[in-house]
């Protein structure tokens, strides 16, 4: 599998506001047949024909080939020049990398993001409290202390390619945090307007209509006892294409 994205910046902030997996054909002797960055933009062209669905986290926390994910790219001399970029996989890449495979060969799945901004832990830190202030003045002519088109979705006008939606976006939102809660819902609500089938994990708290209209999606990555749960039900998801509702076991 090949990962792909563009970055941007402002404020000092720093966005991954595209990004691609690609799942790699297999040659005559079950090599991946690694496609160029001439070659994904090419797919691009004829997106309906390539993308298969996309997948929904919550934010990224990734870097290009040749920079890591610990220290701001800028530190790192990283130009933003909004060209799509090879990246380093990451956890939640090396899973996608052992899930999506037959089925999707040959296929591009887009990644999006409730949040753009690329920055490791941000749950539960004092961002939440400013990601909260923003959105709650996301639709007015106020100003937002993160980029209101670089980090958000605007979910009115959001395009979603392919059959499917996979939500793994998490489902632990502060009660306080109300427009995080009502952010993430309308993203959910507008994706079956928009006619696409939505999958996700889910547990014994909720049934999957609940799921939709309340946006509790099991992100497919988690600690302790859970961990290896939550791994199996991606795995079962993304058997198939498009993948399946799970029911945590």
């Amino acid at each position: 599998m090949q990962t792909f994205g563009i970055f941007s910046t402002n404020f000092d902030h720093e966005y991954l506001t595209k990004h691609y997996i690609y799942i790699n054909e297999k040659d005559e002797v079950r090599e991946d047949i690694k496609i160029s960055l001439d070659d994904l933009k090419k797919l691009l062209k004829k997106k309906s024909k390539n993308i298969a669905g996309t997948i929904f986290l919550y934010n990224p926390a990734i870097s290009p080939v040749g920079y890591d994910a610990n220290t701001p790219l800028l530190e790192q001399g990283f130009e933003f020049s909004n060209d799509f970029h090879e990246l380093n996989f990451n956890d939640i890449i090396n899973l996608f990398s052992k899930a999506i495979r037959d089925g999707y060969r040959g296929k591009l799945i887009e990644i999006k993001y409730l949040f753009n901004l690329n920055k490791a832990d941000i749950e539960p830190t004092p961002i939440l409290e400013e990601l909260d202030s923003d959105l709650d003045r996301y639709s007015s002519k106020q100003l937002t202390r993160y980029d209101k088109n670089l980090n958000y979705q605007d979910y009115l006008t959001m395009g979603l390619n392919g059959k499917f939606v996979y939500f793994g976006s998490g489902h632990k939102y502060d009660r306080h945090h109300k427009e995080i809660i009502s952010y993430a819902r309308n993203i959910s609500t507008q994706a079956v307007k928009l006619g696409k089938e939505i999958y996700f994990t889910h547990d014994n708290n909720y049934d999957p209509d609940e799921c939709i209209n309340l946006a509790y999606f099991l992100s497919p990555l988690a600690a302790g006892k859970i961990k290896e749960r939550r791994i199996n039900a991606f795995k079962n998801a993304f058997r198939t294409n498009p993948p399946t509702i799970q029911k945590l076991a």
